[in-house]
């Protein structure tokens, strides 16, 4: 058994690593290493062989590495000539491992467990219109309420983006979490829908905008970049769980206690979230308020367009069932949001866990495609949905969407950035998200009511295909206006 990292112990052209000098899609075989391992694959590829010979590949193999080892992400190799040893130690694509233990280090993890307590903390306030309806709030209240906090962090985002990159990551986790606690403890003193209520929702908007963006940059920060969409795709389980979990949790508070024990449950979330942000390193140099960063720079990077259009059409098709399939299912009489969401997490998590390396190895937009088609499916299932079953199917192709969708988008956006911007194109990637909300959800109201759920659901599935369409014209992947571009996927 020889592990695929030590192909970098062999000399190969230009003094690159032997994976990066395969031209894409070349067509090896053990037939072709005869005499030169490289004759029939990189022009001008002379001998001697890379390898050298038998008994020098053995001094120069890694120690412990035999035919018993077993390292992840091996294969094992026939007992055959020491020529097509090394075809099958070397030359052969592999499948990666489940999880890269490389990506599990202490920053990463408790980065991610800061995360899911943040989240959790926010997730439970899925049940505050109920409290706004019992203090006599309408639904014109309702979402008025909502919608401040979404448009506090919109608000906001640009200041997070540009203070991340001149302070560092570090000061804006802890700023956010402390704030977080403050302000889920202003919750306890609202007793009455007076404008008291809307300034605390600004804060918590400031707080959920600078938590949300300053911990994705931190992850995006300490993943290698040849590993990052996978890295991305399982820190993102840590934002995926608390939508499955507070609205369960928040049910089980409400039962047997009262909206109090619900907040002071935040507040504890919220504590536990400050505690471990003590725990992270600093993971940038800042680059302080004269090292020329920009907030407006990646939007104004022509590479970046396509990124954010295809963020935006992605976020604002999340209003659909964020926003209305609570009352979609009343009205039909058919599933369950707990149902729906319970399925579109376990997908998302699961294929995260087990094909998160997918994108990594083939291509970022080789996944992204699918991944949207499989979403704009889920949309197409619920507009015909006449069954429970049918409602699960939905919650399942929308997770499956959603799982590769997210981090392959916020990888490009990260890749694609100059680095001492690249907090400001966090800022700017999670603020799409608000945007969405705010222009979806009104959007998505208005085509229910004009016409149907089932047009809404279809006209969400046709701009997500319209959207990628535009997308995969933009960045020239269908052939159409294709423009000479860096593609960092």
């Amino acid at each position: 058994m020889l592990p695929l990292r030590s192909l970098s112990a062999f000399p190969t052209p230009k003094g690159e690593s032997g994976f990066q000098s395969w031209p894409r899609g070349a067509e090896v075989s053990p037939k072709t290493l005869s005499g030169d391992p490289l004759a029939g694959v990189l022009p001008g590829a002379a001998s001697p062989s890379p390898c050298g010979s038998e008994e020098e590949y053995r001094q120069r193999r890694p120690r412990g590495l035999g035919p018993s080892s077993r390292i992840a992400g091996e294969i094992s190799r026939p007992k055959s000539s020491f020529r097509d040893r090394w075809w099958w130690a070397h030359v052969r694509t592999i499948r990666s491992p489940i999880v890269n233990s490389s990506l599990l280090t202490g920053r990463f993890i408790i980065a991610w467990l800061v995360s899911l307590f943040s989240g959790l903390a926010f997730f439970l306030f899925v049940h505050f219109p109920r409290y706004i309806e019992d203090l006599g709030g309408s639904e014109v209240e309702i979402g008025l309420i909502v919608a401040t906090t979404a448009l506090a962090a919109i608000a906001i985002r640009p200041q997070i983006g540009k203070e991340m990159d001149r302070r560092g990551r570090r000061p804006i986790i802890l700023t956010g979490s402390a704030i977080n606690i403050f302000v889920l403890l202003l919750y306890l003193t609202i007793n009455s829908l007076s404008p008291w209520l809307y300034v605390v929702r600004i804060i918590h908007g400031f707080a959920e905008a600078m938590l949300f963006a300053s911990i994705f940059t931190y992850a995006a920060d300490i993943l290698p970049e040849e590993n990052r969409t996978q890295g991305l795709a399982l820190f993102g389980i840590s934002g995926m769980l608390p939508i499955a979990l507070g609205g369960l949790l928040g049910d089980f508070i409400l039962a047997n206690w009262n909206f109090q024990a619900l907040f002071m449950t935040s507040v504890g979330f919220a504590v536990v979230t400050f505690s471990l942000s003590l725990l992270l390193p600093e993971v940038i140099e800042p680059a302080g308020r004269d090292g020329g960063t920009s907030f407006l720079a990646p939007l104004r990077q022509r590479d970046l367009l396509p990124v954010w259009w295809i963020t935006i059409v992605f976020s604002l098709a999340l209003a659909a069932y964020f926003t209305f399939l609570r009352t979609f299912v009343d009205e039909r009489g058919i599933g369950t949001v707990g149902g729906f969401f319970a399925a579109y997490s376990a997908t998302a998590i699961i294929l995260r866990l087990t094909t998160g390396w997918l994108p990594d190895r083939i291509g970022a937009k080789k996944v992204l495609y699918p991944a949207l088609v499989l979403f704009a499916a889920g949309f197409a299932v619920l507009a015909g949905a006449d069954s429970n079953g049918l409602v699960l199917v939905a919650g399942v192709l929308c997770g499956a969407g959603h799982g590769y969708a997210f981090p392959i988008m916020y990888a490009l956006a990260f890749g694609r950035a100059e680095l001492k911007n690249r907090g400001s194109a966090s800022a700017i990637f999670t603020g799409l998200f608000d945007v969405g909300a705010l222009v979806g959800g009104p959007t998505f109201g208005w085509l229910i009511a004009a016409f149907s759920y089932e047009t809404m659901f279809l006209t969400a599935a046709a701009w997500i295909l319209i959207g990628g369409a535009v997308f995969a014209v933009w960045e020239g992947d269908l052939g159409i206006g294709r423009r000479q571009m860096a593609d960092r996927t």
